[in-house]
């Protein structure tokens, strides 16, 4: 329904558009010179006042009618739900709702039947009057701009003011998104810091959420907290980060040098959209990859030179994924290279350089900014990478720097507490957004640290 009345509302705003440029040339009697504003201007006018409103009421609606509905149905029928829990509520009014608007429901019984009632009752009621609000705002935004469009109106102001006002809303958007992760992080990770010491978490070495609440015994939960040791997820992340990006750095890194100074065009036009399909290819290929393939291969090669190696290693996971994040270190390279003016070049080679020493010595040090972004960008990747490391490197919480062994990350380990149906009050469930704000933390101080790299070496090459 939402994009129903959005679709009525962008004709309509298509249709005053033409109108108000029609109407502007009519005012100043088909004189163009006549208007203040060109009659674009009139016409987008007329649009924004016509539709801006409605569209507003729109979205406003489409946020607060839900919980204005929930929270009628639950005061209408506060004997039936008093005495349900949160969850079990919840599960009430989805069922109710479900049964009003031709859902399936496992179980309906008669208090559900009464809710789905009231639902279609206030839904019914919600569409009229949204409906005739909406075509009140509309016609009074029609009538009042029809009115006030005038040879002297400056239209033109209030236009760009109105679109500037939308870039500001679009661009703050990344802000409050960033700003409500970060605050949803630390709120879910102090109600596990309630259960579980910060120190035992952070500097803990025994990860095994899975049996928090198994067995008995007035000290089990005092126990309990000594297996939420972050420890070894971060070996397990940093373990398979560093393989991925001994692969990807150097790869990468002479690919773009190859590319940006040694490649003829048509080469380069070749190569370079080739070496770019690998950031097209979905992570679980990859993993597919990593788990058939290069897997067994690795096994393989150390059970026949005497080694034991793990059917899910470190090694095959970190290989995969260099492979994968080498487009972000070998394209943001190759474009902060070409960057480099020319001249730096040229008075390289009037000094004698050869090709190999400016590059050396004058290119990769003023690209070097540039670079180190790439890499930070590319270890991110590394970092958040999840699909891959379930297939290749396994679940198990092994702290261990050897590359042979199953280790985990602690992307995985998110994913693995919030899969099916939890308690979003257990600790178990929470070490998920404790995790998340940890790693939160360590890109965070990879970016303060990459931005640090660019400033310094930025204002020396400007």
């Amino acid at each position: 329904m939402f994009w129903t009345y959005a679709a009525l509302l962008l004709l309509v705003f298509v249709t005053a558009n033409f109108y108000g440029r029609f109407r502007a040339m009519q005012v100043a009697g088909h004189q163009l010179s006549a208007l203040h504003s060109r009659p674009s201007y009139h016409g987008g006018y007329l649009a924004i006042l016509s539709t801006l409103p409605a569209f507003v009421l729109l979205i406003v609606w489409a946020i607060l009618e839900p919980r204005l509905m929930n929270s009628m149905v639950v005061s209408a029928h506060a004997p039936l739900v008093e005495d349900l829990s949160k969850p079990e509520l919840q599960a009430f009014l989805r069922d109710a709702r479900a049964i009003a608007f031709g859902g399936i429901v496992a179980f309906a019984d008669a208090g559900k039947e009464q809710a789905a009632e009231m639902f279609r009752s206030l839904s019914q009621t919600s569409f009229y009057l949204k409906t005739a609000l909406i075509i009140a705002l509309v016609a009074g935004g029609l009538w009042y701009g029809h009115r006030s469009i005038t040879p002297a109106m400056r239209t033109r102001h209030f236009v760009e003011r109105t679109v500037m006002g939308f870039l500001i809303l679009c661009s703050a958007v990344a802000i409050f998104t960033t700003i409500g992760i970060v605050l949803s992080l630390i709120f879910e990770s102090l109600m596990f810091f309630r259960k579980i010491p910060v120190l035992d978490f952070v500097f803990g070495t025994h990860w095994s959420p899975q049996s928090a609440f198994e067995g008995a015994g007035a000290d089990h939960g005092e126990a309990n907290t000594k297996i939420f040791g972050a420890i070894p997820l971060l070996v397990g992340t940093m373990l398979i980060t560093a393989i991925a990006i001994i692969v990807a750095a150097p790869i990468g890194l002479l690919s773009a040098i190859y590319l940006s100074d040694y490649a003829s065009t048509p080469v380069r036009a070749i190569a370079k959209p080739v070496l770019e399909i690998l950031a097209g290819i979905p992570t679980v290929v990859y993993g597919f990859f990593a788990a058939l393939t290069v897997a067994p291969f690795i096994r393989g090669w150390g059970e026949s030179i005497g080694l034991s190696v793990s059917s899910e290693s470190a090694l095959a996971a970190g290989l995969v994924m260099g492979i994968m994040i080498i487009p972000f270190v070998s394209s943001l390279s190759d474009d902060v290279i070409n960057a480099v003016p020319q001249s730096l070049r040229d008075g390289s080679a009037g000094l004698g350089a050869t090709k190999s020493e400016t590059i050396r010595r004058v290119v990769l040090p003023a690209a070097l900014p540039g670079i180190v972004s790439a890499l930070i960008l590319a270890i991110s990747r590394a970092i958040g990478e999840t699909m891959i490391v379930v297939m290749a490197a396994g679940l198990a919480a092994n702290m261990t720097v050897n590359p042979l062994e199953a280790v985990t990350t602690v992307t995985v380990q998110i994913v693995t507490l919030l899969v099916g149906d939890q308690e979003f009050d257990s600790a178990k469930t929470l070490a998920a957004f404790a995790l998340g704000l940890l790693l939160f933390c360590i890109t965070l101080a990879l970016n303060i640290f990459a931005l640090r790299v660019v400033k310094k070496y930025r204002e020396q090459y400007d």
